[in-house]
C-alpha cells in the first residue's frame, strides 16, 4: 500500500516543477517558518519562479512555494499540503488581505494592504496611497505573477494607478532588475494622503520605503498622549511625529541629514498651518551632541533612525549607534519627560533594544520607565513562527530624574 502511494506520488511531481528538501527543511516548514534557504535543498526539478511542489527525502509532497534559483531563500512556502497554490489561491488570500484592512478601519488614506508573508503572500507588499497603490515584487516568484497580481488589484480596488517601486537591494539578491516602474494607470510626482488629522504630500517615486513610513502610523497616534512641552523630533524624515505632535507642544525642533526631507517638513507644515515646527537639515548625532554642550532640554524626544543593523555583521556597530542616540537623548530630556525611541532592524530583537536603551540610561546616570512597549502598525502584521517578520519596536519610556 505504502509503495503504491509513493509511486502514485513520483507520477504526481514527475511532470510538474518541484524541489527536494533536507529533513532539516522539512522540520523547519512543519515548525511554521515559511522559508527554506538554500543550503536545506537536496534536488532541483524548476527553474527560477516557479511555483514549485515541495518534496520531502522521502518523496512526499509536504507543500507548494515559490523557488528562487539565486536568492539564499529558495523557497518561500504558500500551502502545506498537496493543495493547489494557483491564481486562485493568490486571489483569495489577496482579497482577504484587503478585507482584513478594511475591518482595522484605519483613520489614514495610506495604510498596507498586504504585508508579505504574513498575510500568506509571500514576497509581495502593495501600498494604498489615497486612489493609488504602489507594489513590490521581492522575490523571482511573484515577479513573474506580477501581471496577474496587477490585474487583481485592478479588479479589487479601481487605483488611479499602479506603481512598482523595485528599487530595493532584495531584488538585487533575487537577480531582478532595480527600478521604479508605472504598471497601470497614472501616478503623479506628489499624492494627498491624510494621517489623522495630518495632510502628506509623497512622493511615491521617489520617496523612502514606498513613499511614507506607515509602519509608524500607530506608534505617532500613541505619542499624541505624551507629548508636551519643547519637543526634538530626530531623524524626522518628512516630519510625521513632528507634524502629529506639534499642536500638544510649544516647540518643535525636527532634525534630518536630507536637505528634501527638511524641505518637504515646511512644506507640510504649511500645508497643516502648523508654526511652531523648525527643521534643520544636520547629521542627527552630531547635532545631539552640539545641543547637549549647549544646554539645551527638551521635554519630548522622538528617535526613529533608519535601520542600522541591515545583517548580522552589522549588530555591534549598530548597538553602539542606538546606545550613543539613546544617552544624547536621555541627557537633553528632562526629568518627567518623554522618549519615544525605535528601531527598524530586525537583527536587533526586542531583549537586545531595551538592553541598549537600559545601558544609555545607566551611562546617563538616570532611571527611565517603560511606559509602552509598541511595535508596527496591525496593518503591517506579525506572522508568528516568522521572527522576521517582527522587525520594528518602539519604546515609549518617562525619564524619572
Amino acid at each position: 500500500m505504502m509503495e503504491g502511494r509513493k509511486a502514485a506520488e513520483t507520477v504526481t511531481t514527475q511532470n510538474v516543477p518541484h524541489v527536494v528538501v533536507s529533513s532539516r527543511g522539512e522540520e523547519r516548514l512543519r515548525g511554521g517558518h515559511p522559508w527554506i534557504y538554500r543550503a536545506d535543498v537536496a534536488d532541483i526539478r524548476a527553474a527560477g519562479g516557479d511555483t514549485v511542489a515541495v518534496l520531502n527525502p522521502r518523496g512526499r509532497i509536504i507543500g507548494r512555494a515559490l523557488y528562487s534559483q539565486q536568492s539564499q531563500i529558495a523557497l518561500r512556502l504558500l500551502v502545506i499540503g498537496e493543495a493547489a497554490a494557483g491564481l486562485d489561491l493568490w486571489r483569495t488570500r489577496l482579497q482577504a488581505a484587503i478585507a482584513f484592512r478594511e475591518s482595522l478601519r484605519i483613520d489614514a488614506t495610506a495604510y498596507r494592504l498586504v504585508h508579505g508573508e504574513a498575510d500568506l503572500l509571500p514576497s509581495l507588499v502593495v501600498d494604498r496611497y489615497d486612489r493609488h497603490v504602489v507594489v513590490q515584487a521581492l522575490s523571482q516568484g511573484v515577479e513573474r505573477l506580477l501581471p496577474d497580481i496587477v490585474a487583481m488589484l485592478t479588479a479589487a480596488l479601481s487605483p488611479a494607478g499602479i506603481l512598482a517601486r523595485h528599487d530595493v537591494r532584495v531584488r538585487h539578491l533575487e537577480g531582478l532588475d532595480a527600478g521604479v516602474t508605472l504598471l497601470a494607470g497614472e501616478v503623479p510626482a506628489q499624492v494627498t494622503v491624510r494621517e489623522g488629522r495630518i495632510e502628506h504630500m509623497v512622493d511615491l517615486w521617489k520617496g523612502q520605503k514606498t513613499g511614507l513610513f506607515l509602519d509608524q502610523r500607530e506608534n505617532r497616534i500613541a505619542a499624541r498622549q505624551y507629548a508636551r512641552g519643547r519637543m526634538l523630533d530626530g531623524f524626522s524624515y518628512h516630519g510625521a511625529f513632528a507634524l502629529q505632535l506639534a499642536d500638544l507642544c510649544d516647540e518643535v525642533i525636527a532634525l534630518d541629514v536630507s536637505e528634501e526631507a527638511v524641505a518637504q517638513i515646511g512644506r507640510n507644515a504649511q500645508r497643516n498651518g502648523i508654526t511652531n515646527v523648525q527643521a534643520r537639515c544636520v547629521n542627527v548625532f552630531d547635532e545631539l551632541r552640539t545641543l547637549e554642550r549647549a544646554g539645551e532640554r527638551f521635554d519630548t524626544v522622538v528617535l526613529d533612525p533608519p535601520a542600522f543593523a541591515k545583517n548580522k555583521d552589522a549588530v555591534q556597530k549598530a548597538y553602539a549607534g542606538y546606545k550613543e542616540i539613546n544617552l544624547r537623548a536621555l541627557k537633553l530630556l528632562r526629568p518627567g519627560g518623554t522618549l519615544v525611541t525605535c528601531s527598524c532592524s530586525y537583527h536587533i530583537d526586542e531583549a537586545t533594544f531595551g538592553q541598549i536603551v537600559y545601558d544609555a540610561a545607566v551611562d546617563a546616570r538616570t532611571r527611565v520607565m517603560v511606559v509602552e512597549k509598541r511595535m508596527q502598525a496591525r496593518d503591517h502584521p506579525v506572522l508568528l513562527g516568522m521572527p522576521e517578520s517582527y522587525y520594528l519596536k518602539c519604546f515609549i519610556l518617562r525619564k524619572m530624574g
